[in-house]
């Protein structure tokens, strides 16, 4: 059992991912609201600063959302915990980045992969190759974590991540093919569009997702572009793509038209662009806040730079950010 200061329940850790339906969901949030109200100093800065009290919410919709700029310059991290690990985000050189400080590794862990079993099935039925790129020439990067944990579940001696090993990983794309091994390939934008220009195939049984980033490589380019050009090279009916980020520890899914579905313990509200405090209904574009209960440790209630909107069947999408001069992280692409 991870150690916990005195006033934090270990079995919370258990029971975020304990989530059936919206009522459980919001005790849970209520629960965690409450707990960073209290005890998590930036947090309770914040709500100081808009004149919140932790007896002033008593529902979803009445929870404020920390700005996710909030990462770049403070400690965001319940008071008493010691992190063991640092997740940060990537930037050009003199741009702050985020740093997610990680005292629990392990609940990571289990969010990516209970929500990548939802989504795609026991990870040692697949083949995973990651093509990362940037991500994997620093330090501290959770896409990484998350891939070579999901590579270590496959079993498989030729899971990997492959740098800039292009023609390497086409022949194992091939091979994976020829021998009907269900295969994911995971890559960044840029790596993505180099294979496809320089190692087209047709690898229609192969899950192509993309995380995002061009990180200055090549001119940023529209989602349905990138996912044209990619079904035309590989000859794949759909692009599937990830939303994650460094200040959360859950990711959401896509299996194609850029529409994700996130696991029972992460929600995504839409915020009226001209009242942080207000929400859109469904088919409005605003900004994304972002519950994700697996915080438990640094703020379940983080408000992105992103731009998106919810459909009535639960899934939403990612069309922009609100400010394109600190492009770093998943899926940057933008809407035409």
């Amino acid at each position: 059992m991870p150690v916990c200061p005195p006033y934090l329940d270990p079995q919370l850790l258990d029971r975020v991912f304990e989530v059936d339906g919206d009522t459980v969901f919001n005790a849970r949030a209520l629960e965690l609201f409450h707990l960073h109200a209290t005890h998590n100093p930036v947090y309770r800065g914040f709500l100081t600063g808009l004149g919140v009290t932790a007896d002033d919410v008593d529902s979803l919709e009445g929870i404020p959302f920390l700005p996710i700029s909030a990462f770049k310059n403070h400690r965001v991290l319940l008071a008493g915990l010691d992190p063991t690990s640092h997740f940060t985000s990537s930037g050009t050189t003199g741009v702050t980045t985020s740093v997610h400080h990680v005292p629990w590794p392990s609940l990571y862990e289990r969010s990516f992969m209970r929500s990548f079993t939802r989504a795609y099935g026991d990870p040692s039925t697949w083949r995973i190759i990651a093509l990362l790129p940037a991500y994997l020439e620093r330090e501290g990067s959770s896409l990484v974590y998350m891939a070579q944990r999901l590579i270590e579940a496959t079993g498989d001696p030729l899971s990997g991540t492959y740098l800039y090993k292009y023609e390497d990983v086409a022949a194992l794309l091939r091979r994976s093919e020829e021998e009907g091994k269900p295969t994911l390939l995971l890559g960044v934008t840029f790596a993505l569009l180099d294979l496809a220009e320089r190692f087209p195939q047709a690898i229609p049984n192969t899950v192509i997702m993309e995380t995002g980033g061009m990180k200055g490589r090549r001119p940023e380019i529209v989602r349905d572009e990138l996912h044209r050009v990619l079904k035309e090279a590989f000859q794949v009916p759909s692009i599937h793509s990830e939303y994650g980020m460094t200040e959360l520890l859950s990711q959401a899914w896509s299996k194609g038209e850029g529409r994700y579905s996130a696991p029972p313990w992460m929600k995504i509200l839409v915020r009226d662009p001209n009242d942080p405090l207000g929400y859109l209904p469904h088919g409005r574009t605003g900004g994304l806040n972002v519950i994700d209960l697996a915080n438990v440790a640094s703020c379940p209630f983080i408000a992105t730079q992103d731009l998106g909107r919810m459909h009535p069947d639960g899934t939403f999408e990612v069309l922009g950010r609100f400010d394109h001069s600190d492009l770093r992280g998943c899926n940057l692409l933008m809407e035409a």
